[in-house]
């Protein structure tokens, strides 16, 4: 699977998450970004540290990983203008 691939796979996952259910979407966005950025920032301290035979394309997918929930995070505030269901109730 190329980078394309994986990131329209994981666009797909999360868009479909949000269209299934606002706030189910919202949290694992948020929590999949956290996760995969700490990963990444663990991985690449411990390479400074220490170099390691990690190719560089774990990192590429790292960043992707944390990047594309939070892009969806940012593009769904935007088009819900930050009036989510779940904080009016």
């Amino acid at each position: 699977m190329t980078l394309l691939q994986g990131t329209l796979l994981q666009i797909i996952i999360y868009v479909s998450l949000w269209l299934w259910d606002e706030y189910i979407g919202f949290m694992m966005c948020l929590i999949m970004t956290a996760i995969t950025g700490g990963l990444l920032l663990f991985a690449k301290l411990a390479d400074w540290v220490e170099k390691s035979k990690v190719p560089g394309s774990y990192y590429n997918w790292m960043l992707i990983s944390c990047l594309v929930p939070a892009i969806v995070v940012i593009f769904y505030s935007i088009l819900y203008q930050g009036n989510f269901y779940w904080l009016n109730e």
